[in-house]
């Protein structure tokens, strides 16, 4: 193994490889991270943090153990049956089987934000029982096997070099673990941010189903308007945020005026008292 490590240290080329794949990892693990979080956040607080760690750790243990078998994740993309001359792979299969089951979990969750009545379901916030927690982790390892093929195959198509792979893979886990509970938090407090988060995943979902059916959607173009999309949401926060503090401030100062008023009319009073007297 150190014998295949210490030659890339040298390599130019080997860093370069390293520092894109490192980036495309953790843009992928974001993807997968914003879906733990959203389902975390609809568990009770005590187990929310478990969960995100659970799922985490399930994502590494999947990546890895699948650049184990970099033989047979290549052997996924081979075509196995045709239609209408369209031939799908294993690859293919599973990640539209994932983009369906994005696109439903995405879909259900704005139906259940947007509805008033309450619902009777894992996602339901109105109604959060500590037996969700078996039901939430199963469907986290369900997105964690999509994404985790989805991260391998890119890793298998940017470098020959296992190394690499192993170490780009690390990286991204431990930036995921690391924002985990900070990103989680940040979506539960900020309603908008669920929903733009919703757009997100069902956008994400409906990308992997295009390119299960073999329309391939350059990654730059989703990851401009993922970030197009959360600027504007920065800046409508920064304005609800003014607006705010600006409502805060003129109560202060109507609820002072109110104050001086009344002190007045306390001295009026009083003068008048005296006069009398």
């Amino acid at each position: 193994m150190f014998d295949s490590i210490l030659p890339l240290l040298s390599d130019p080329a080997a860093w370069a490889a390293l520092v894109t794949l490192i980036v495309m990892e953790v843009v992928l693990g974001i993807d997968n991270l914003i879906f733990i979080s959203i389902l975390s956040n609809k568990l009770p607080e005590e187990h929310r943090s478990r969960v995100r760690r659970i799922g985490i750790s399930l994502a590494l243990v999947m990546r890895l153990a699948l650049l184990s078998m970099i033989a047979w994740i290549v052997s996924l993309t081979a075509p196995v049956f045709t239609v209408m001359d369209n031939a799908f792979s294993w690859k293919d299969m599973i990640l539209i089987a994932g983009g369906l089951f994005l696109v439903w979990k995405a879909t259900k969750e704005i139906h259940h934000t947007v509805d008033p009545s309450p619902t009777h379901d894992l996602l339901d916030k109105k109604d959060v029982v500590i037996s969700n927690v078996g039901s939430a982790i199963f469907q986290i390892i369900l997105l964690d096997l999509v994404f985790s093929i989805d991260s391998i195959l890119t890793a298998v198509g940017m470098t020959d070099h296992l190394p690499i792979m192993v170490v780009a893979v690390l990286v991204a886990v431990t930036v995921m673990l690391l924002a985990a509970d900070p990103l989680a938090n940040f979506i539960n407090k900020n309603p908008t941010v669920v929903m733009l988060a919703l757009g997100f995943l069902l956008m994400i979902g409906m990308v992997l189903i295009a390119e299960g059916f073999g329309a391939h959607v350059p990654k730059g173009y989703i990851y401009a308007a993922m970030a197009f999309s959360a600027g504007v949401e920065v800046l409508n926060m920064w304005s609800r945020k003014a607006s705010s503090k600006r409502e805060s401030a003129q109560q202060l100062r109507a609820q002072a005026d109110q104050a001086e008023a009344r002190a007045r009319a306390a001295e009026a009073e009083a003068d008048a008292a005296d006069s009398r007297a």
